[in-house]
């Protein structure tokens, strides 16, 4: 409510005690009673709008790699972070003080496991940061001449354009109320649909037709693939904050099945759709391979590149939190408020000297499906479980899980291994010649 005094690191912490802390945030338009009031449909709402962001640009990219079969992945690996996502619930229930990831991690290996799930959460947060930075600056190269000039030929300095445009979007780092946040993922979601309706639109009235064949399978290129497709399943950093912010945490499990099964069936539908349009000549971002002369293309567009702009707060937001923690108690509001601002100033540019260095889109989005989402999505998951549920599990159980976790390493290290190559050949072609 309005008005309302209350401390962040409560609100973070989910404590329902009285606050002892030193500096309380004033005004912030939460409570503690209200952190934990979120419905069966607000809470798959959240979790559908978690799921869905930059991965479903790449998914007819990723069928037209893979092959018409490795939407059977796809689907597999769907279902294989239901279930993950199912465990980190369990993880909650067997120990009641979790309320993040990482004391998820804590309860399983001590501070090891804080440590290492840490580290994970914020190098995800780092690469999805600069995988939508990239996706900025390759569609807002081809949205602004496309929407402002008939020159075919124009000059467009798209590294200009990119740079203004995090410009534009860097107040928003500043951004401390939690509900302007949360206003701002409302945007990204309304940008996703806005992206899928517009594939959908193209491929009905379009007149796109495209006589390319498909491969039924190219086994070579699955392990980046499978990269592409767990990018596209990786929100499990935030689930258990969604868990601590349920009425009725008991229904996670379902929140998690209807979630899943709504994005699941919007990847393999775009995949479908995107690849049959466009075969071989398919652009890992599908924006880009829509019909220049469209006027939906335009709108497509300009929710790619509006979609980075509205996730730079939210995905800044766990690291500002940490950091406003790690502060002095004795430090004013106002500084610690410019300490989070200028921080997080600094990384967003860092991050956009780094996505104009490396501006491969299709490549950055598979390494880091194969090195850090497989880690969040599936092996740390299933690790998780299997220590702080031991006790209580079937041997069946048991030796899933450890296989899931076996699973999970090798599709990592083979799609690091073969991402991390086509992406270091790319650069020395393009910086060799």
């Amino acid at each position: 409510m309005s008005g309302t005094k209350v401390c962040i690191a409560c609100v973070e912490e989910n404590k329902l005690r009285e606050c002892h802390h030193e500096n309380p945030v004033k005004e912030l338009g939460l409570s503690h009673e209200a952190s934990e009031n979120s419905s069966f449909l607000h809470s798959v709402i959240n979790m559908v709008g978690m799921l869905i962001g930059l991965g479903q640009l790449s998914m007819p990219y990723a069928v037209e790699s893979g092959g018409w079969i490795s939407i059977f992945l796809l689907i597999s690996l769907g279902v294989l972070t239901t279930y993950t996502s199912h465990i980190l619930g369990n993880c909650l229930r067997r120990n009641p003080k979790s309320k993040s990831y990482s004391d998820i991690g804590y309860s399983a290996f001590g501070r090891h496991g804080r440590l290492l799930a840490s580290l994970f959460i914020y190098l995800e947060i780092f690469m999805a940061l600069v995988s939508y930075t990239i996706s900025l600056h390759d569609n807002i190269a081809a949205a602004f001449p496309a929407t402002f000039t008939n020159l075919h030929n124009g000059s467009f300095p798209a590294a200009k354009l990119t740079a203004v445009a995090v410009a534009i979007a860097l107040p928003s780092l500043w951004i401390r109320n939690l509900s302007s946040i949360s206003f701002l993922s409302s945007g990204g979601i309304l940008m996703s649909a806005v992206i899928f309706m517009s594939v959908v639109y193209t491929a009905v009235f379009g007149g796109v037709i495209d006589d390319g064949r498909i491969p039924v399978l190219r086994l070579g290129n699955i392990p980046t693939v499978s990269g592409v497709y767990l990018f596209g399943f990786g929100g499990h950093i935030v689930f258990p904050n969604l868990y601590t912010s349920m009425k009725d945490p008991s229904k996670f499990t379902k929140v998690s099945i209807v979630s899943f099964a709504t994005a699941t069936a919007l990847y393999t539908a775009l995949a479908i759709t995107g690849a049959k349009m466009f075969g071989p000549n398919i652009n890992p971002q599908v924006t880009l391979s829509l019909p220049k002369h469209l006027l939906v293309t335009k709108i497509a567009l300009w929710a790619t590149v509006l979609t980075p702009m509205t996730k730079y707060a939210l995905e800044f937001a766990p690291l500002a939190i940490q950091l406003e923690r790690s502060l002095p108690l004795t430090m004013s509001d106002r500084t610690k408020l410019v300490t989070r601002g200028l921080v997080g100033s600094t990384l967003l540019l860092v991050i956009l000297a780094l996505a104009l260095t490396v501006p491969y889109f299709g490549y950055v989005l598979s390494l880091t499906g194969s090195l850090v989402s497989v880690t969040i999505a599936v092996i740390l998951p299933c690790a998780f479980y299997v220590k702080i549920c031991w006790d209580g599990m079937s041997k069946f159980t048991r030796a899933a899980n450890v296989v899931f976790v076996v699973f999970g390493c090798v599709l990592g290290v083979l799609g690091s291994f073969d991402s991390s190559k086509l992406l270091v050949n790319k650069l020395v072609r393009v910086h060799g010649n």
